[in-house]
């Protein structure tokens, strides 16, 4: 865990520098990564700032995300990165992460067309997986997802479940060779979005991960319990630029994607798994049709 003091020297410094000018009663702490803080500053003529003080790789990570897709409006600009990798500091996007986000629909689309549609392709030298935690294939990535998973979900979902589960991810990798390597944001769910008046307006934290566009599609449109039928996701997909799939093996992704998203549930936001779980029969409904 980085100390606190660090922070106060961190922003005298960039004071002293002239990078930034900050008002009295300067400082929110949030809540930060294992290894890391995150801290609004209060500037002059009510600027805002994020310092973000982590690992020098999880910093490495995100600034290459940010530089990467620096012209996509809905991301956090960089303001200045530490030559150590140690902070890095951007600006404030004002609004609301997760609550007060109006329909999904309506999110997903504007994500998709103003966020999705823009990322680029990495090359074929990279690594699947997340960053720093390199996967030998796509199918790799995806078997270790839904296996830990699993492990969260003991007596909540059947046995089965999970067996028709891995079936499906198994089906999946037969088609890897086809699938072309993406820059990820990794963790776009409403927890990360930022909303005002119900309007979707950044995009911030990124864990960045090689993979697929439709990974995050399917993370994105997962990360809500709300929402989570075929008639929303169809809408939302039609505004998807780089894939063109059929609508059986995109019911197969999201079903993927929706049972590691209830693994994550059921270990950190309790609160939503009774919804999850409706959902869930929903879905698994439409898992019957594509196996049998």
């Amino acid at each position: 865990m980085v100390k606190i003091i660090d922070a106060e020297i961190i922003i005298n410094e960039l004071q002293h520098k002239g990078i930034i000018h900050l008002a009295e009663e300067n400082i929110d702490r949030k809540k930060g990564t294992t290894e890391g803080q995150v801290y609004i500053l209060y500037g002059e003529s009510k600027k805002k700032y994020v310092l973000k003080i982590d690992k020098p790789e999880n910093i490495s990570y995100t600034e290459r995300f940010l530089h990467m897709y620096e012209e996509i409006h809905l991301l956090p600009k960089i303001i200045f990165t530490d030559p150590n990798k140690k902070f890095i500091l951007y600006t404030f996007i004002e609004g609301e992460t997760h609550f007060n986000r109006g329909s999904k629909i309506q999110w997903m689309t504007c994500l998709t067309r103003d966020f999705i549609n823009n990322y680029k392709k990495c090359s074929k030298e990279e690594e699947w997986g997340r960053l720093g935690l390199p996967r030998k294939s796509w199918h790799e990535f995806n078997t270790y997802s839904v296996r830990g998973a699993y492990k969260n979900l003991n007596g909540i979902l059947l046995e089965d479940d999970y067996m028709n589960v891995m079936q499906i991810v198994n089906e999946l990798s037969q088609r890897e060779k086809e699938e072309e390597k993406y820059f990820l944001h990794g963790d776009i769910g409403i927890h990360n979005f930022v909303f005002r008046n119900k309007i979707l307006r950044g995009v911030i934290d990124p864990s960045p991960i090689v993979g697929p566009v439709l990974y995050d599609f399917t993370y994105a449109f997962c990360s809500s319990p709300d929402d989570l039928e075929t008639e929303t996701l169809f809408e939302a997909f039609s505004h998807l630029n780089k894939v063109d799939i059929k609508n059986s093996r995109l019911i197969m992704e999201v079903i993927v994607q929706l049972y590691t998203r209830i693994g994550v549930c059921a270990k950190v936001h309790p609160q939503d798994l009774e919804e999850y779980l409706v959902a869930w029969q929903y879905w698994k409904d439409k898992m019957q049709k594509c196996l049998f």
